[in-house]
């Protein structure tokens, strides 16, 4: 049984709701994640009637109806918490799946793991904000991890203290092995810099 997702109370009365209006018997939800382990994943939920779920499935038995998880995206939906936010517009649901780009890793995985990790869960996200992304484009014999500034980023005049600062120090922090980190991005490219 799958510890992966959880889903709130109000998350629950939210889809029972929904559900019941399908007038379908045993109607089910089925939690899938497009492309997972992707910076393109893409949490969704399905209405699952009688016999469309896959036999690979993993069933989750809640108290007004079951949830199927699609096999390959059980990994990706640890931590994973659906809810539902009542507000005056009637309210919205919520699916957190902090795990669904990039599976989780822990000190045995691959170090490229571990690297794409800490850039999807924790660096990226401040950078979206200013259009930016990081990837991870090699890692050198000497376990230098050459990374690629994209987007805002790039020719941003900031950059180099913010690689060498923010960047760097959170990589290596969490990562004693990795012995540094390079910038493969050439930034006289300044198309479409963020000041």
């Amino acid at each position: 049984m799958s510890e992966s997702i959880q889903i709130t109370e109000s998350g629950q009365a939210y889809l029972a709701e929904l559900l019941s209006k399908q007038n379908v018997d045993d109607i089910a939800v089925r939690v899938f994640i497009t492309q997972p382990g992707t910076p393109y994943a893409e949490t969704c939920l399905a209405y699952c009637r009688p016999g469309e779920e896959e036999p690979s499935d993993e069933k989750l038995v809640l108290d007004k109806f079951n949830v199927f998880l699609d096999k390959n995206s059980v990994p990706f939906l640890e931590e994973a918490v659906v809810d539902f936010n009542a507000d005056r517009m009637g309210g919205q649901l919520t699916i957190k799946a902090p795990n669904a780009k990039m599976p989780k890793v822990n000190a045995d995985s691959p170090l490229e793991d571990r690297v794409n990790y800490i850039l999807y869960s924790e660096i990226n996200p401040g950078l979206a904000a200013h259009g930016g992304e990081i990837k991870l484009i090699q890692l050198t014999e000497e376990q230098v991890a050459v990374l690629q500034f994209g987007g805002g980023c790039q020719g941003c005049a900031a950059v180099d203290l913010t690689l060498k600062e923010g960047v760097e120090r959170t990589l290596m922090e969490r990562i004693p092995e990795l012995a540094g980190i390079r910038d493969v991005t050439d930034h006289t490219d300044t198309t479409n810099a963020y000041y």
